[in-house]
């Protein structure tokens, strides 16, 4: 960072008041700060690090109170980034302005091969921090076995199923699989069925992996109750809304059995909970159009019973299904896997954490297995002309959010509604930092979610608006403000 850029951020400091999930501040005119182990760890855990500011008290509405020796300062810091493991390289700058002189730190994001960065004080363990908005909190133990996964490159959908037998698998459905096995590889065609459903990471000495539970179990769920999918039907548009008979759910569903079946039972929920309308073209041939368009809500669906984490970190919890009124939204537990990003979804060949159970879903014609999912949610909903797909990743789970269109009570047929137009305006008003509420009145929108990623998240995308708090977008603390 040269002199004129950390000048440049202490105004931006000024400007905002707050911390958020790349920077810190301290006052440091008394001394150095004793404990900085967690702000070292969780900007080290961080795709693109963070910086730490000192000279500026937060406590005191940020206000400038320069440190109180910079040679010191540094000197200290970087004695307790020695005590990192692996040991963190701070980058210093110092500057004078109005009198006092301010250091900032650079701390460089770690490959995420070498994480997490923790404190060897505490131990991996107690020591690894995450920054959750303008805090650092203390890893989970998910969290901290998600890197060691990557990094060993872990397979969770091939553990051995302890209590799991030969008989617990279907017959049929593993009969039907071993011939289209041998049908399309040759070379496995003189083998035993044991020979294959070992070579095949279906059982390992005669035991049942995951895989072979979850693909081809008489009923799963016997072995994980959790490994399923909870499908509800919501009457507005967060859930604790209620109809006019004061129903909390409109439908409510627990939805089980192998992969395949789940996949089937979750379309089958989706095309009875949602609406659909007859689209008469020119020549008056009828068409019946959903709400959504189900190759759609089948990818994001089959994305998360492929792409969860089926570890024993996460076994407890179900892949969740829900429809408002205004969207649908598809939850998994396990969050992007490995060095992929939201940015990077569609783009780039992704990691697989689970290979095996993608594999044989390809070769049971499930899914095409070439990373096209993304890239057709994007083209089915635009094709829809639906807004475009909103995606989360946030500490250990994935999000897919698609939504319908639905404004309600809104004039939204004026002049003013040209998304360039909206554009210019939330940039305008964002100046100084709002939240989700004031942005959503200053547009005459109703529906504040449909506010924040129809018109907003577009413009984080383009790097024009930022969030105060871009690890915790959900934070009820929000709030954006124009770059």
């Amino acid at each position: 960072m040269t002199d004129g850029e950390l000048l440049e951020l202490l105004k931006h400091i000024q400007k905002v008041k707050t911390e958020t999930s790349n920077l810190e501040v301290k006052a440091a005119h008394k001394g150095t700060p004793e404990k900085l182990y967690d702000t070292l760890s969780s900007f080290s855990n961080k795709d693109d690090g963070g910086i730490i500011v000192f000279g500026v008290d937060e406590a005191n509405d940020f206000k400038e109170v320069g440190v109180y020796d910079a040679d010191k300062l540094q000197k200290n810091v970087t004695e307790q980034c020695k005590q990192m493991e692996p040991k963190v390289r701070a980058l210093f700058t110092a500057v004078e302005k109005d009198g006092l002189t301010f250091v900032s730190a650079e701390i460089p994001g770690i490959d995420i091969a070498d994480r997490p960065c923790f404190y060897t004080g505490k131990g991996r363990i107690r020591g690894s921090y995450v920054r959750v908005g303008d805090a650092d909190e203390p890893m989970t133990e998910y969290e901290v076995y998600s890197y060691e996964a990557f990094r060993k490159k872990y397979q969770d959908d091939i553990r051995v199923v302890e209590n799991a037998t030969f008989n617990m698998l279907d017959p049929l459905l593993l009969g039907d699989y071993l011939l289209k096995l041998k049908t399309d590889r040759p070379n496995l065609s003189n083998m035993s069925d044991s020979q294959i459903l070992e070579l095949m990471s279906l059982t390992k000495s005669g035991k049942p992996t995951l895989a072979a539970v979850m693909l081809f179990g008489l009923y799963p769920q016997v072995l994980f109750p959790q490994l399923s999918i909870t499908a509800i039907v919501v009457p507005g548009n967060k859930i604790g809304d209620v109809g006019s008979q004061n129903e909390r759910f409109i439908d409510n569903r627990r939805i089980e059995g192998t992969i395949p079946q789940m996949l089937d039972g979750a379309m089958s929920f989706v095309r009875k909970n949602i609406k659909t309308s007859v689209v008469i073209d020119k020549d008056g041939k009828r068409t019946d159009r959903p709400e959504y368009p189900l190759s759609a809500v089948r990818e994001a669906v089959l994305n998360a019973l492929i792409h969860r984490d089926y570890s024993i970190h996460t076994e407890g919890k179900p892949i969740q299904l829900v429809i408002y009124k205004d969207r649908l939204e598809v939850t998994n537990p396990g969050g992007l896997y490995g060095r992929m990003s939201i940015d990077q979804l569609g783009k780039v060949q992704p990691d697989t954490r689970n290979p095996k159970i993608a594999t044989i879903m390809e070769l049971l014609n499930k899914t095409e297995n070439r990373y096209s999912g993304i890239p057709t949610i994007y083209r089915e909903m635009r094709l829809a002309n639906l807004p475009e797909p909103v995606f989360f990743d946030s500490r250990g789970e994935f999000v897919v959010k698609l939504y319908n269109g639905l404004v309600e009570d809104e004039d939204i047929h004026s002049e003013d509604t040209e998304e360039k137009s909206y554009a210019i305006r939330i940039l305008d008003f964002c100046k100084t930092p709002k939240n989700r509420q004031e942005i959503a009145e200053m547009l005459g929108l109703k529906s504040v979610a449909f506010a924040i990623d129809r018109y907003v998240m577009p413009l984080i995308g383009k790097n024009l608006l930022a969030m105060t708090l871009p690890d915790k977008p959900r934070s009820k603390n929000q709030k954006y403000y124009t770059v």
